[in-house]
């Protein structure tokens, strides 16, 4: 006998967990049981009445329902949290190979919690909880995740909670920042430095973007870097400049990082002064602007040029103007550089998929007059782990070209 409140789901939402999605929207439901609160652990049923899992429920959602587990034999308590989040950490110390230090612990429904972002900056954690089931269960799942990674031989200074994502709000959820009382964690952090790549960072993760520091492109700007020696580079959305310093680093005869942000650049500079990277430069200017200039000089200044741009689109109603957005940059790109140029590029919206964005990149150089080979092709880091069947989870695209 099961002992959680069940609801029955349309075909069409029973085939797509039959294909191993996890969602099911708020339309797709036939009929439910009375009085179901919103973040309460619901059965979900098919119109024959079979099992298909159980999950995470709010109707203050489009998506409705958040799929735990379809194994019948899960209580969800205390020690099932504890184990999703055991695996989580082992699954990165297994794929980083052991190294920790600056890691993203947690990706929500790739990690079986959906809606839960942890960062692991040195000693600090970062959290993002953007779903109401996870929100009413932090409290078992946070104080597992410290002490785990304690019993790993990890130092946790500070749990930093980022809950100021505009996406709270589609759950009933506030805004809000706050440091997490547990034993041994501190509240006077508000940044810490971090090394990756051999380069140091000062992240600030009580006001920086996101979580303070984007861990996703770890290994790619080590391979936009591979190339760099002695070539002259642009560095497009240089946020904090991490493609920018490990350019540098990595003996390019001069890096050039752009921002439309003043305290993006500021921030540049600071991580290149205590890393003393000298070869570089930093404009603050709207990137797009920037472009139409150096073009307009009809001289090829950069041999390589490396687009870093923020999501263009964040739903599939805007993924046509994004289109746009993503060409236009990348034909300017095209244009500015030398037959025999490199570019990188890429897109961090899984709505902008890589099948679109490969066209994109065909129609750019089209119009350009030029050809692409490609060099590589690239995801997200390991640590931002992919689910097969959750097309969500696989939002990065990274390409190093050539212009030939």
């Amino acid at each position: 006998m099961r002992m959680f409140k069940k609801i029955i789901i349309n075909k069409k939402a029973e085939e797509m967990l039959r294909k191993s999605h996890i969602w099911v929207y708020g339309e797709e439901i036939e009929s439910k049981d009375d009085a179901i609160a919103n973040g309460e652990i619901v059965d979900v049923y098919s119109t024959k009445n079979r099992y298909l899992g159980s999950g995470f429920y709010n109707n203050n959602s489009k998506i409705t329902v958040r799929i735990l587990s379809s194994n019948t034999n899960d209580t969800f308590d205390d020690a099932f949290f504890a184990r999703r989040v055991k695996y989580a950490v082992d699954y990165r110390r297994t794929v980083m190979a052991g190294d920790l230090s600056n890691t993203r612990l947690i990706f929500g429904d790739a990690d079986g919690l959906p809606g839960l972002i942890v960062d692991k900056f040195g000693s600090v954690l970062v959290t993002q909880t953007m779903t109401l089931g996870i929100e009413l269960r932090k409290d078992i799942i946070f104080p597992s995740l410290i002490d785990y990674l304690r019993a790993c031989g990890e130092r946790i200074d500070c749990l930093f909670e980022r809950n100021d994502v505009a996406v709270r709000t589609k759950e009933g959820l506030s805004l809000s920042k706050s440091y997490y009382r547990y034993e041994g964690l501190k509240e006077d952090l508000d940044t810490v430095q971090i090394r990756e790549n051999g380069i140091f960072y000062n992240v600030d993760f009580v006001n920086g973007q996101k979580t303070g520091f984007f861990l996703d492109q770890k290994y790619n700007r080590l391979a936009a870097a591979a190339i760099a020696g002695g070539k002259t580079v642009l560095d497009c959305f240089t946020h904090t400049g991490a493609f920018a310093l490990n350019c540098a680093k990595n003996g390019a005869k001069r890096v050039t990082a752009v921002d439309i942000s003043q305290d993006a650049i500021n921030i540049t500079k600071e991580n290149a002064r205590i890393n003393g990277i000298r070869n570089i430069d930093f404009i603050c200017a709207d990137v797009f602007l920037f472009l139409d200039e150096i073009y307009k000089e009809k001289k090829k200044i950069f041999d390589y040029i490396i687009l870093d741009p923020p999501a263009f689109t964040k739903s599939t109603k805007t993924v046509k103007a994004a289109y746009g957005g993503y060409k236009d940059i990348n034909l300017k790109a095209m244009r500015i550089l030398p037959r025999g140029g490199y570019l990188a590029t890429c897109s961090c919206s899984h709505f902008m998929t890589d099948a679109l964005f490969r066209q994109m990149l065909l129609e750019a150089a089209k119009e350009a007059g030029v050809q692409l080979k490609l060099l590589e092709y690239r995801q997200q880091a390991k640590d931002h782990p992919v689910l097969l069947g959750v097309p969500e989870t696989e939002y990065l695209k990274f390409y190093i070209l050539q212009i030939v």
